[in-house]
């Protein structure tokens, strides 16, 4: 792989991984491309982080806190999210999650010559595409281990929006994928943003606010998703399971954006955690933002505190 210098700045690299055309290039001309992101590797240990809808890696404290625990920090910018869009390519969609086991495959093969263990860590809807990866790839032995920053496991809402909008979703999304069906609320991003108050640096164009337009062939791909989820998964790992304390309300500014799982529904992540596999550990972080490893101090520290422990003890 090549290297050149990543947009994190000094001591940063990212590489271009070339992908097989898929269904968006039948459609637009434009080949999707994923990319990896590292600092020079100094451990034979890694981490290979995977990020959520609307999002990409901007997360030097991560690794930092996991260099000090003896591991490499790697992320992945899935094809067309943040440093992986291309112009023509629509960003942040699929009609299938299982098309990024492309990206993962590749960076994991990379990982494993240089590292004689790799744990994948998913956030959000990266946490639900790693556990079905790990689901898929078990016995493989690819990965020693699983951990899952407020995985996307169950759609938030009513009774009503989970069963028959679904149901609705699941036949719209097969002959309609590109219809918008949806967008995100712009208040967590804007409580997360310097630019607006809040405590993180990152591109808006890669992250905006009001994010980007939800597809109906997305939502279809993600509570399918969902579903074999509930149906029970057999992850093969011993499985780290994080979330906040509380959710808050997703669709108005309020005063607990940061200190509440203010995306997702908490009491869906722990309830489900243990249909993700065997060996599965669910830890609770009070005052955590969606993203823990945003949240305000100390449920940031506490965050990265149990994740080290986690990897001590049961990786080594």
């Amino acid at each position: 792989m090549e290297w050149h210098d990543d947009v994190l700045g000094p001591g940063w690299q990212a590489t271009t991984i070339a992908l097989r055309p898929d269904d968006v290039a039948a459609r637009t001309g434009v080949p999707p491309e994923a990319t990896l992101v590292r600092r020079a590797p100094r451990h034979r240990r890694a981490v290979l982080y995977l990020h959520g809808f609307v999002d990409y890696f901007f997360h030097p404290h991560v690794a930092d806190a996991l260099d000090a625990a003896g591991y490499d920090l790697y992320a992945l910018d899935l094809r067309d999210y943040g440093r992986s869009i291309r112009h023509g390519r629509p960003p942040n969609d699929t009609t299938d999650l299982g098309r990024y086991a492309e990206e993962i495959d590749a960076a994991v093969r990379h990982l494993r010559e240089e590292h004689d263990a790799l744990v994948l860590l998913g956030h959000s809807t990266g946490g639900l595409v790693a556990a079905l990866w790990a689901d898929a790839r078990r016995g493989t032995g690819l990965v020693d281990a699983l951990v899952l920053n407020s995985p996307w496991l169950d759609l938030r809402g009513n009774l009503l929006e989970r069963t028959a909008l679904t149901a609705l979703i699941d036949v719209v999304g097969g002959f309609a994928p590109h219809l918008v069906v949806g967008r995100i609320g712009e208040h967590y991003g804007q409580a997360l943003h310097v630019g607006s108050g809040g405590e993180w640096d990152y591109d808006l164009t890669w992250k905006p606010h009001t994010g980007f337009p939800a597809t109906a062939g997305f939502a279809r791909s993600v509570r399918r998703g969902h579903r074999r989820v509930r149906r029970g998964l057999a992850v093969d790992v011993p499985v780290l399971v994080l979330a906040s304390d509380a959710s808050g309300p997703d669709d108005r500014w309020h005063d607990a954006l940061v200190t509440t799982d203010s995306v997702l529904e908490v009491r869906h992540i722990a309830s489900l955690a243990p249909r993700l596999g065997p060996d599965v550990t669910f830890v609770e972080v009070p005052g955590g933002a969606h993203d823990l490893a945003l949240s305000p101090s100390p449920a940031r520290e506490r965050y990265l505190d149990e994740v080290v422990a986690f990897l001590r003890a049961r990786v080594g």
